[in-house]
């Protein structure tokens, strides 16, 4: 701990000495700035695009940019960049991270790369944790922007897409992680170009970059929508292909296992629905039902394919028997086959797109972010992110005190001390800010001061509609003040007159956090711009973090000390047991983060392919030559695969069955397989392409211009609903080979090799539906 401490300390200190120098040179320029016009500042501006557009590069421009914004920064806010904010600035242009302390003025900081690179014309996305911050910010920030004649904007939840696209388009942008993120994942779900809000991701800098690339790494950013999960689809669907009969209604064919409706079955099915054109495009959804509800009724066999146990649908492996613990059939099928056996259909949104945060960020050309504590995650940001940390020395030496921390055996002797604790301070004025890790540790440390009567406030989950007001109060005089973690990040708390004089604000954390991090988040509401403050943590033997990481190491040292429940513990191998418990607490959960990248990095190049593939068809207005590939490499595969092993004896046998998947293909086509018989493999697929032309010529030509826009959305419906599907397939599969896991098998690699495959037959399955939906579409609709 201490070697990889003193790395990442010394290069932090060597890196500010050396970005020390140029913001020596902005400060330099202080003097000439200041005798510039309003107007002559404000053309600066222009001066430095047209020097970006001779060739000049943003690094040539630095420091006469960033000491321009500090001087339009001092006229419009009154606010001048100090030195250590100038050096943040730098190492946030440099696409770095960048620590700085609570109080160090980070909201300021940004101003300068964002100007800089906000000249360039490509976007700057500063990204904040909530609503509110990005609104402020943009607000009050947007001042020195605007004075300079940059365009900002924000993006807020509930904006429509005309407001979000014209805020991307503003030099500088203001926004959350998650709504950056949703945009990104709609984007790749629209029709048409003119629907999307953003422009390419140029420069992201992200506030509290901890909370969002480590806090909020685990949780994967999901738009959901009612899917084919739905229950009663299923349930009318399922009714609709119980009532058909077989070779009137539908035709199977049991060797390759397809099935098709016949002409009578799709009047039935259009009476029964109360549609007029089956095969439009626009009843996909109900064609996709009918054909699984027929698929799981007389194609699925219990007992062979599935068996039913504890009243769910269970897949077996037909290559070994065995249950497939964790897999569903893709596609809807295993909640056609929930429907046909009458037992509860599993109820669940579709995932219609997801990303991690570590996936979305990486798609910026240039990534920053700043946070009071970053420096103990170093190693992460660099091994994910490829990011640096450079730690910024305060403007004013921190004066706060951080005491040792005291232990105690039991968390009842704990909490009595921490009120004893709060009970000496408060007779000295001096206020109190107590960090507890829950609501109910907050609610019991709430109980035991009521009970001596010590007047306090509690900010957590349940009084949030406070907060403003409770951290208002925080600073005063005899104020103390009960918090769960919602305390511990970003919130200023400012000394009221005489204060300092008491020793400042007093922080007490009533346990250990799993990280460091938190930890060092609680103590930095303490010492804020130079102010005294003291800090002290207690923890006892029966803490979360002692018990889940340190419990057989807390076993050998008792076998040879004990404890008395009532005392103090002042032990070296205790206060080590509390030191790597929380190192082993960090590691675990670093592991635990890296794997959620390893799984999404799979699925990641899956939809960097298919997205880029979908863009693509997104930007064309006609897609002719794309069906007809697909359909050529449609009839050439299935072909492929039937005729492959082809042999004298068999080969009528497999061209029927060529036909028949052909017939199912291409619209109920007429094809005559005695036409065939005589010809050679390579002549077949001639002779098959050339009947698949005519039909889409056919189509095209008595459809007319209607047909190009048809066929560019049943394509894209069709990338959409196979994409959505492949999601529920990975996430099965993700949760099938962490079994394996305790066979000391690497899940990872598993999923790896199964995802890669199933990509694969995807793709493929892609352009088969297209070809299919395509082919199948009514002539006399369009008459």
């Amino acid at each position: 701990m201490n070697i990889i401490k003193n790395f990442f300390g010394n290069y932090s200190r060597k890196e500010v000495k050396k970005l020390g120098i140029i913001a020596d040179k902005i400060m330099a320029l202080d003097e000439s700035m200041t005798k510039l016009t309003d107007q002559e500042l404000k053309e600066k501006t222009e001066e430095f695009k047209e020097r970006l557009s001779k060739g000049e590069t943003l690094d040539n421009l630095l420091v006469e940019a960033f000491a321009v914004v500090r001087e339009a920064s001092y006229r419009v806010l009154n606010m001048k960049h100090y030195r250590e904010q100038l050096i943040g600035g730098i190492v946030l242009h440099q696409g770095r991270i960048a620590e700085m302390k609570t109080g160090e003025g980070k909201t300021l900081v940004a101003t300068c790369p964002a100007y800089l690179n906000g000249l360039s014309g490509d976007g700057v996305h500063i990204v904040t944790v909530n609503d509110y911050l990005a609104e402020r910010d943009c607000e009050e920030m947007g001042q020195v922007y605007r004075f300079l004649g940059l365009a900002t904007g924000v993006i807020l939840q509930p904006m429509k897409p005309d407001e979000r696209r014209e805020a991307y388009n503003c030099d500088i942008t203001y926004g959350t992680n998650s709504e950056y993120g949703f945009d990104y994942l709609r984007d790749n779900m629209v029709i048409d170009p003119s629907e999307r809000v953003q422009r390419k991701l140029n420069f992201a800098l992200i506030d509290e970059v901890d909370s969002i690339f480590i806090d909020e790494a685990r949780t994967p950013l999901i738009i959901s929508g009612q899917g084919k999960s739905s229950t009663q689809i299923y349930k009318v669907a399922d009714i609709f292909a119980k009532g058909l009969k077989k070779d009137e209604d539908y035709e199977i064919d049991e060797k390759v296992k397809a099935i098709i409706l016949t002409d009578e079955g799709v009047e039935k099915a259009e009476k029964y629905y109360g549609i007029e054109n089956f095969s439009d495009e626009k009843n996909m959804d109900i064609q996709h039902h009918t054909m699984t509800a027929l698929r799981a009724n007389y194609v699925m066999s219990l007992g062979i394919d599935y068996i039913i146990r504890d009243g769910e649908v269970m897949i077996v492996d037909q290559y070994t028997g065995r249950v497939m613990e964790g897999r569903r059939f893709s596609e809807g099928l295993h909640q056609a086959i929930e429907a046909k056996e009458k037992v509860k259909i599993k109820e669940e949104n579709d995932t219609l797109a997801t990303i991690t945060y570590q996936n979305y960020f990486k798609l910026y050309k240039k990534l920053s972010g700043m946070s009071g504590t970053v420096d103990t995650e170093s190693s992460e940001f660099q091994e994910i992110y490829k990011l640096d940390v450079v730690v910024i020395p305060t403007h004013r030496p921190i004066q706060r005190i951080d005491r040792e921390d005291r232990i105690f055996k039991t968390e009842y002797e704990k909490f009595k001390r921490v009120v004893e604790d709060i009970e000496e301070t408060h007779k000295n004025g001096q206020p109190i800010l107590v960090g507890t890790s829950s609501i109910d540790n907050s609610e019991i440390l709430s109980f035991m001061l009521k009970k001596k009567g010590i007047p306090h406030e509690v900010l957590n989950a349940k009084e949030h509609a406070r907060e403003a007001e409770i951290i208002k109060n925080a600073g005063q005089k005899g104020a103390i003040t009960i918090a769960t973690n919602m305390a511990g990040r970003g919130t200023d708390i400012k000394l009221a007159e005489g204060v300092e004089k008491l020793g400042g604000l007093k922080v007490i954390g009533t346990e250990r956090h799993m990280s460091r991090r938190i930890d060092n988040q609680l103590r930095g509401r303490s010492g804020r711009q130079g102010d005294n403050g003291e800090s002290v943590f207690y923890v006892s033997l029966e803490d979360e973090i002692v018990k889940r990481f340190g419990k057989e190491r807390l076993e050998r040292i008792e076998k040879n000390t004990k404890f008395l429940e009532t005392e103090e513990i002042n032990n070296k191998k205790i206060n080590e047991l509390i030191e790597v418990s929380q190192s082993v607490a960090e590691s675990f959960n670093f592991e635990a983060r890296k794997n959620v990248v390893k799984y999404d990095d799979v699925l990641n190049k899956q939809r960097e392919i298919l997205y880029k593939q979908r863009n693509e068809v997104v930007e064309k207005e006609n897609v002719e030559d794309e069906i007809k590939a697909m359909m050529k490499n449609v009839i050439e595969k299935e072909a492929e695969n039937i005729l492959i092993d082809a042999d004298n004896d068999n080969f009528e046998e497999k061209l029927m069955n060529l036909m028949s998947i052909m017939k199912d293909l291409l619209g109920n086509a007429e094809i005559n397989s005695d036409s065939f018989k005589d010809l050679s493999n390579e002549k077949i697929l001639s002779e098959l392409s050339k009947v698949a032309i005519d039909i889409y010529d056919n189509k095209k030509e008595t459809i007319g211009e209607e047909f190009v826009a048809v066929q560019k959305r049943i394509l894209l419906k069709t990338v959409d609903s196979t994409w959505i599907d492949n999601i529920e397939t990975l996430t099965n599969l993700r949760k099938y080979v962490s079994l394996q896991s305790y066979n000391q098998k690497d899940p990872i690699v598993g999923y790896t090799s199964e995802a890669s495959e199933i990509f694969n037959v995807m793709m493929y399955n892609l352009q088969k539906n297209v070809v299919r939906y395509i082919m199948n579409i009514k002539i006399n609709t369009y008459i």
